[in-house]
Protein backbone atom coordinates (compact mmCIF):
# COMPACT_ATOMS: atom_id res chain seq x y z
CA UNK A 1 0.00 0.00 0.00
CA UNK A 2 0.97 3.19 -0.95
CA UNK A 3 0.84 6.21 1.42
CA UNK A 4 -1.53 9.18 1.02
CA UNK A 5 -1.03 12.22 2.85
CA UNK A 6 -3.11 15.23 2.63
CA UNK A 7 -1.22 18.98 2.62
CA UNK A 8 -4.01 20.93 4.27
CA UNK A 9 -2.04 23.93 4.92
CA UNK A 10 -3.57 27.03 3.49
CA UNK A 11 -6.99 25.41 2.73
CA UNK A 12 -8.91 27.92 5.15
CA UNK A 13 -13.01 27.12 4.59
CA UNK A 14 -12.07 24.16 3.03
CA UNK A 15 -10.05 22.20 5.76
CA UNK A 16 -12.61 20.67 7.85
CA UNK A 17 -14.76 19.02 4.83
CA UNK A 18 -11.15 17.77 3.88
CA UNK A 19 -10.53 16.65 7.04
CA UNK A 20 -13.98 14.75 7.73
CA UNK A 21 -12.61 13.44 3.51
CA UNK A 22 -9.52 12.16 4.63
CA UNK A 23 -10.87 10.24 7.88
CA UNK A 24 -14.07 9.00 5.56
CA UNK A 25 -11.78 7.42 3.30
CA UNK A 26 -8.29 6.65 5.52
CA UNK A 27 -6.10 8.53 4.33
CA UNK A 28 -2.22 7.88 5.66
CA UNK A 29 -1.29 11.39 6.64
CA UNK A 30 -2.04 14.84 7.60
CA UNK A 31 -0.01 17.78 6.81
CA UNK A 32 -0.37 21.11 8.25
CA UNK A 33 2.11 24.08 9.86
CA UNK A 34 -0.80 24.82 12.45
CA UNK A 35 -0.01 21.79 15.78
CA UNK A 36 -3.69 23.15 16.37
CA UNK A 37 -4.84 21.44 13.61
CA UNK A 38 -3.98 17.87 14.51
CA UNK A 39 -5.44 18.11 18.09
CA UNK A 40 -8.11 15.06 18.06
CA UNK A 41 -7.21 13.24 14.76
CA UNK A 42 -7.69 9.45 15.58
CA UNK A 43 -4.39 7.38 16.24
CA UNK A 44 -4.26 5.74 12.88
CA UNK A 45 -3.46 8.89 11.30
CA UNK A 46 -0.01 10.15 10.54
CA UNK A 47 -0.18 13.65 11.99
CA UNK A 48 2.49 15.09 10.04
CA UNK A 49 3.68 18.88 11.00
CA UNK A 50 5.39 20.78 8.48
CA UNK A 51 6.48 24.52 8.88
CA UNK A 52 5.97 27.18 6.61
CA UNK A 53 8.26 29.91 8.28
CA UNK A 54 11.79 29.94 9.01
CA UNK A 55 11.22 29.09 13.31
CA UNK A 56 9.76 26.31 14.39
CA UNK A 57 6.90 26.05 16.85
CA UNK A 58 7.91 25.29 20.56
CA UNK A 59 5.82 22.61 20.48
CA UNK A 60 4.95 20.07 18.01
CA UNK A 61 1.27 19.31 19.75
CA UNK A 62 -0.21 16.24 18.80
CA UNK A 63 2.69 15.33 15.68
CA UNK A 64 3.48 12.30 15.01
CA UNK A 65 6.19 13.11 12.64
CA UNK A 66 7.86 16.74 11.99
CA UNK A 67 9.22 17.70 8.43
CA UNK A 68 11.82 19.99 9.16
CA UNK A 69 13.97 22.24 6.21
CA UNK A 70 17.44 21.94 7.55
CA UNK A 71 18.17 25.72 5.09
CA UNK A 72 15.31 26.90 6.29
CA UNK A 73 14.54 26.16 9.90
CA UNK A 74 18.42 25.86 10.83
CA UNK A 75 17.88 21.81 12.16
CA UNK A 76 18.62 18.18 11.11
CA UNK A 77 16.28 15.68 11.51
CA UNK A 78 19.05 14.11 13.77
CA UNK A 79 19.54 16.67 15.86
CA UNK A 80 15.60 17.24 16.42
CA UNK A 81 15.36 13.11 17.17
CA UNK A 82 17.55 13.84 19.61
CA UNK A 83 15.64 16.21 21.59
CA UNK A 84 12.80 14.27 20.83
CA UNK A 85 12.93 10.54 21.45
CA UNK A 86 9.44 10.03 21.02
CA UNK A 87 8.89 11.95 17.40
CA UNK A 88 9.74 11.19 13.90
CA UNK A 89 11.63 13.38 11.54
CA UNK A 90 11.90 14.28 8.26
CA UNK A 91 13.81 16.21 6.11
CA UNK A 92 12.43 18.35 3.12
CA UNK A 93 14.21 18.64 0.08
CA UNK A 94 13.36 21.24 -3.04
CA UNK A 95 15.46 19.86 -5.89
CA UNK A 96 16.28 22.14 -8.81
CA UNK A 97 19.73 21.15 -9.73
CA UNK A 98 22.20 18.33 -9.40
CA UNK A 99 23.38 19.88 -5.92
CA UNK A 100 20.02 19.74 -4.45
CA UNK A 101 19.46 15.85 -6.26
CA UNK A 102 22.55 14.45 -3.99
CA UNK A 103 20.95 16.12 -1.17
CA UNK A 104 17.78 14.22 -1.92
CA UNK A 105 19.58 11.12 -2.59
CA UNK A 106 21.62 11.45 0.82
CA UNK A 107 18.43 12.13 2.08
CA UNK A 108 16.92 8.69 1.26
CA UNK A 109 19.55 6.85 2.00
CA UNK A 110 19.78 8.25 5.95
CA UNK A 111 16.56 9.68 7.02
CA UNK A 112 13.35 8.02 8.65
CA UNK A 113 11.00 10.51 5.86
CA UNK A 114 12.07 12.33 2.85
CA UNK A 115 9.27 14.69 1.76
CA UNK A 116 10.62 15.76 -1.73
CA UNK A 117 9.89 18.62 -4.46
CA UNK A 118 10.87 18.61 -8.01
CA UNK A 119 10.50 21.45 -9.69
CA UNK A 120 11.09 20.20 -13.48
CA UNK A 121 8.24 18.15 -14.70
CA UNK A 122 10.88 15.53 -15.84
CA UNK A 123 10.34 12.29 -13.69
CA UNK A 124 14.23 11.21 -13.99
CA UNK A 125 15.69 12.63 -10.85
CA UNK A 126 12.55 11.00 -9.22
CA UNK A 127 14.39 7.61 -11.00
CA UNK A 128 17.95 8.51 -9.45
CA UNK A 129 16.60 9.20 -6.28
CA UNK A 130 14.27 6.28 -6.17
CA UNK A 131 17.31 3.61 -7.01
CA UNK A 132 19.54 5.61 -4.11
CA UNK A 133 17.26 4.83 -2.00
CA UNK A 134 16.96 0.98 -2.84
CA UNK A 135 18.84 -0.60 0.05
CA UNK A 136 17.24 2.25 2.38
CA UNK A 137 14.43 1.47 5.34
CA UNK A 138 13.38 5.61 5.16
CA UNK A 139 10.38 6.24 3.29
CA UNK A 140 10.13 8.19 0.36
CA UNK A 141 7.36 11.03 0.15
CA UNK A 142 6.96 13.18 -2.74
CA UNK A 143 4.69 16.20 -3.70
CA UNK A 144 2.41 16.08 -6.47
CA UNK A 145 0.38 18.47 -7.86
CA UNK A 146 -2.97 16.74 -8.70
CA UNK A 147 -4.28 13.11 -8.74
CA UNK A 148 -2.66 12.56 -12.45
CA UNK A 149 0.80 13.27 -10.95
CA UNK A 150 0.23 10.88 -8.32
CA UNK A 151 -0.70 8.10 -9.95
CA UNK A 152 2.63 8.79 -12.51
CA UNK A 153 4.53 9.58 -9.01
CA UNK A 154 3.25 5.83 -7.97
CA UNK A 155 4.62 4.14 -10.86
CA UNK A 156 7.58 5.66 -11.43
CA UNK A 157 10.94 3.53 -11.91
CA UNK A 158 8.22 0.48 -11.08
CA UNK A 159 8.89 0.69 -7.72
CA UNK A 160 7.26 4.40 -7.51
CA UNK A 161 7.62 6.44 -4.71
CA UNK A 162 6.99 5.03 -1.03
CA UNK A 163 3.81 8.00 -1.21
CA UNK A 164 2.52 11.70 -1.94
CA UNK A 165 1.74 14.55 -0.82
CA UNK A 166 -1.15 16.33 -2.63
CA UNK A 167 -2.78 19.84 -1.31
CA UNK A 168 -6.81 18.73 -2.30
CA UNK A 169 -8.23 21.59 -4.62
CA UNK A 170 -11.81 20.55 -3.71
CA UNK A 171 -13.97 17.58 -1.31
CA UNK A 172 -13.67 14.76 -3.59
CA UNK A 173 -9.41 14.66 -4.27
CA UNK A 174 -8.68 12.93 -1.19
CA UNK A 175 -11.13 10.36 -2.44
CA UNK A 176 -9.45 10.22 -5.48
CA UNK A 177 -5.83 10.16 -4.19
CA UNK A 178 -6.25 7.54 -1.66
CA UNK A 179 -7.53 5.12 -4.81
CA UNK A 180 -4.47 6.20 -6.75
CA UNK A 181 -2.52 5.13 -3.61
CA UNK A 182 -3.87 1.38 -4.31
CA UNK A 183 -1.28 -0.36 -5.85
CA UNK A 184 -2.10 -3.82 -5.81
CA UNK A 185 -4.99 -5.54 -7.56
CA UNK A 186 -6.59 -8.34 -5.31
CA UNK A 187 -5.66 -12.11 -6.79
CA UNK A 188 -8.20 -14.62 -8.06
CA UNK A 189 -9.02 -17.65 -7.26
CA UNK A 190 -8.87 -19.71 -10.60
CA UNK A 191 -10.58 -22.98 -10.84
CA UNK A 192 -10.17 -25.83 -13.64
CA UNK A 193 -12.64 -25.92 -16.19
CA UNK A 194 -13.46 -28.81 -18.55
CA UNK A 195 -14.37 -28.52 -21.83
CA UNK A 196 -17.50 -30.27 -23.37
CA UNK A 197 -17.89 -29.50 -26.58
CA UNK A 198 -16.43 -26.53 -29.18
CA UNK A 199 -18.36 -25.58 -32.49
CA UNK A 200 -17.92 -23.62 -35.50
CA UNK A 201 -20.42 -20.97 -35.54
CA UNK A 202 -19.62 -18.82 -38.65
CA UNK A 203 -18.73 -15.35 -38.68
CA UNK A 204 -18.25 -12.08 -36.72
CA UNK A 205 -16.45 -9.56 -35.27
CA UNK A 206 -13.36 -10.53 -32.61
CA UNK A 207 -11.28 -7.94 -31.16
CA UNK A 208 -7.41 -8.34 -30.63
CA UNK A 209 -6.38 -6.32 -27.43
CA UNK A 210 -2.91 -4.61 -27.70
CA UNK A 211 -1.72 -3.52 -24.37
CA UNK A 212 1.29 -1.06 -23.28
CA UNK A 213 2.62 -4.26 -21.48
CA UNK A 214 5.12 -6.90 -22.10
CA UNK A 215 2.79 -10.22 -21.18
CA UNK A 216 4.49 -13.32 -19.58
CA UNK A 217 4.49 -16.51 -21.01
CA UNK A 218 1.72 -18.05 -18.28
CA UNK A 219 -0.51 -14.66 -18.72
CA UNK A 220 -3.29 -13.54 -20.00
CA UNK A 221 -6.74 -12.00 -19.80
CA UNK A 222 -10.27 -13.32 -18.69
CA UNK A 223 -12.62 -13.56 -21.40
CA UNK A 224 -16.18 -15.14 -21.64
CA UNK A 225 -19.69 -14.78 -22.76
CA UNK A 226 -20.97 -14.78 -19.53
CA UNK A 227 -20.48 -12.50 -16.62
CA UNK A 228 -20.01 -15.13 -14.28
CA UNK A 229 -17.66 -17.79 -15.88
CA UNK A 230 -14.58 -16.75 -17.71
CA UNK A 231 -11.41 -18.39 -19.48
CA UNK A 232 -8.05 -17.36 -19.22
CA UNK A 233 -6.78 -16.45 -22.81
CA UNK A 234 -2.97 -16.71 -23.12
CA UNK A 235 -1.44 -13.78 -24.66
CA UNK A 236 0.72 -14.13 -28.13
CA UNK A 237 4.12 -14.81 -26.44
CA UNK A 238 4.55 -18.17 -27.63
CA UNK A 239 6.31 -18.89 -31.18
CA UNK A 240 4.01 -19.19 -33.81
CA UNK A 241 4.74 -20.64 -37.26
CA UNK A 242 4.35 -17.91 -40.16
CA UNK A 243 4.35 -14.98 -37.88
CA UNK A 244 6.77 -13.45 -34.77
CA UNK A 245 5.38 -12.89 -31.51
CA UNK A 246 3.13 -10.53 -30.37
CA UNK A 247 4.14 -10.51 -26.60
CA UNK A 248 1.88 -6.94 -25.56
CA UNK A 249 -1.34 -9.12 -27.90
CA UNK A 250 -4.07 -11.17 -26.84
CA UNK A 251 -6.70 -12.69 -29.20
CA UNK A 252 -9.24 -12.41 -27.15
CA UNK A 253 -12.86 -13.27 -28.42
CA UNK A 254 -16.10 -12.11 -30.17
CA UNK A 255 -16.75 -8.62 -29.43
CA UNK A 256 -19.69 -8.61 -27.31
CA UNK A 257 -17.07 -11.10 -24.60
CA UNK A 258 -16.86 -9.65 -20.99
CA UNK A 259 -12.80 -9.19 -19.48
CA UNK A 260 -12.04 -7.83 -15.78
CA UNK A 261 -10.96 -4.49 -15.17
CA UNK A 262 -10.01 -3.05 -11.74
CA UNK A 263 -12.31 -3.58 -9.12
CA UNK A 264 -13.28 -6.70 -11.28
CA UNK A 265 -15.91 -4.43 -13.38
CA UNK A 266 -16.26 -6.01 -16.32
CA UNK A 267 -15.97 -4.68 -19.55
CA UNK A 268 -17.14 -5.36 -23.17
CA UNK A 269 -14.29 -6.01 -25.57
CA UNK A 270 -15.84 -3.70 -27.95
CA UNK A 271 -16.00 -1.07 -25.38
CA UNK A 272 -12.65 -1.23 -25.05
CA UNK A 273 -9.67 1.84 -26.40
CA UNK A 274 -6.82 3.23 -26.01
CA UNK A 275 -6.10 4.51 -22.56
CA UNK A 276 -8.53 1.52 -21.27
CA UNK A 277 -7.40 -0.50 -18.33
CA UNK A 278 -7.67 -4.24 -18.08
CA UNK A 279 -6.55 -6.95 -15.73
CA UNK A 280 -3.89 -9.31 -16.50
CA UNK A 281 -3.66 -12.58 -15.08
CA UNK A 282 -1.21 -15.19 -14.64
CA UNK A 283 -1.96 -19.38 -13.97
CA UNK A 284 -1.49 -18.83 -10.18
CA UNK A 285 -4.02 -16.32 -10.16
CA UNK A 286 -1.90 -12.77 -9.68
CA UNK A 287 -3.20 -9.76 -11.55
CA UNK A 288 -1.79 -6.65 -12.34
CA UNK A 289 -4.04 -3.44 -14.31
CA UNK A 290 -2.25 -2.65 -17.89
CA UNK A 291 -3.57 -0.09 -20.72
CA UNK A 292 -4.77 -0.65 -23.75
CA UNK A 293 -2.59 1.04 -26.49
CA UNK A 294 -5.38 -0.35 -29.18
CA UNK A 295 -7.85 -2.76 -30.32
CA UNK A 296 -8.44 -4.17 -33.08
CA UNK A 297 -11.86 -5.69 -34.48
CA UNK A 298 -11.94 -7.44 -37.67
CA UNK A 299 -14.38 -10.05 -39.14
CA UNK A 300 -13.02 -13.85 -38.81
CA UNK A 301 -14.60 -17.02 -38.58
CA UNK A 302 -16.08 -17.95 -34.53
CA UNK A 303 -15.31 -20.95 -32.83
CA UNK A 304 -17.99 -21.31 -29.60
CA UNK A 305 -15.77 -23.43 -26.31
CA UNK A 306 -18.09 -24.72 -23.98
CA UNK A 307 -17.08 -25.77 -20.47
CA UNK A 308 -18.48 -26.66 -17.22
CA UNK A 309 -17.01 -25.67 -13.83
CA UNK A 310 -16.54 -28.62 -10.55
CA UNK A 311 -19.47 -26.72 -9.33
CA UNK A 312 -21.71 -27.51 -12.64
CA UNK A 313 -21.28 -24.29 -13.60
CA UNK A 314 -21.34 -23.64 -17.44
CA UNK A 315 -18.69 -21.38 -19.07
CA UNK A 316 -18.97 -19.71 -22.63
CA UNK A 317 -16.01 -18.32 -25.08
CA UNK A 318 -16.53 -17.66 -28.22
CA UNK A 319 -13.12 -16.80 -30.03
CA UNK A 320 -11.34 -16.50 -33.60
CA UNK A 321 -11.99 -20.20 -35.47
CA UNK A 322 -7.86 -20.37 -36.17
CA UNK A 323 -5.42 -22.99 -34.37
CA UNK A 324 -2.97 -19.98 -33.30
CA UNK A 325 -5.43 -18.16 -30.94
CA UNK A 326 -5.03 -20.01 -27.75
CA UNK A 327 -6.00 -20.42 -24.39
CA UNK A 328 -3.74 -21.48 -20.98
CA UNK A 329 -4.52 -24.98 -18.91
CA UNK A 330 -3.05 -26.11 -15.98
CA UNK A 331 0.41 -25.75 -15.08
CA UNK A 332 0.88 -23.06 -17.85
CA UNK A 333 -0.29 -25.32 -21.06
CA UNK A 334 -0.70 -23.64 -23.91
CA UNK A 335 -3.72 -24.83 -25.98
CA UNK A 336 -4.72 -24.40 -29.21
CA UNK A 337 -8.33 -23.37 -29.29
CA UNK A 338 -9.44 -25.64 -32.93
CA UNK A 339 -7.83 -28.61 -31.18
CA UNK A 340 -9.40 -28.71 -27.86
CA UNK A 341 -11.75 -31.75 -27.18
CA UNK A 342 -14.36 -32.56 -24.50
CA UNK A 343 -12.22 -33.64 -21.71
CA UNK A 344 -9.48 -31.17 -22.09
CA UNK A 345 -9.00 -28.90 -19.03
CA UNK A 346 -8.72 -25.37 -19.41
CA UNK A 347 -8.36 -22.32 -16.44
CA UNK A 348 -11.07 -20.15 -15.67
CA UNK A 349 -12.64 -17.89 -12.97
CA UNK A 350 -16.18 -18.00 -11.93
CA UNK A 351 -17.46 -14.43 -10.65
CA UNK A 352 -19.74 -14.68 -7.61
CA UNK A 353 -21.96 -11.83 -8.97
CA UNK A 354 -24.07 -10.44 -11.58
CA UNK A 355 -23.25 -7.37 -13.46
CA UNK A 356 -24.84 -3.90 -14.30
CA UNK A 357 -22.86 -1.67 -16.60
CA UNK A 358 -20.09 -4.15 -15.63
CA UNK A 359 -20.53 -3.41 -11.55
CA UNK A 360 -20.84 -6.40 -9.04
CA UNK A 361 -24.22 -6.55 -8.12
CA UNK A 362 -25.90 -9.17 -5.64
CA UNK A 363 -29.76 -9.13 -7.93
CA UNK A 364 -31.30 -11.96 -9.97
CA UNK A 365 -29.74 -12.21 -13.08
CA UNK A 366 -30.26 -15.35 -15.74
CA UNK A 367 -27.40 -15.00 -18.82
CA UNK A 368 -27.47 -18.06 -21.70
Amino acid sequence: MKLSWLDIRGLGELKEAVLQEALHHRVEGVVTDDPADLTGLPPTLSRVLFPTGDALPDKFGEATIVVVDPARHGVTPAELALKHPDLEFGRFVEITDAPTLEEACEAARTERWSLLLFRDPTKIPLEIVIAAAARSTGSLVTVAADVEEAEIIFGVLEHGSDGVMMAPRRVGDAAKLKAAAQESVPDLDLTELEVVGTEHIGMGERACVDTCSHFREDEGILVGSHSKGMILCVSETHPLPYMPTRPFRVNAGAIHSYTLSKDERTHYLSELQTGSKVMAVDIKGSTRMVTVGRVKIESRPLLSVHAVAPNGRRVNLILQDDWHVRVLGPGGAVLNSTELKPGDRVLGYLPSEDRHVGYPIDEFCIEK
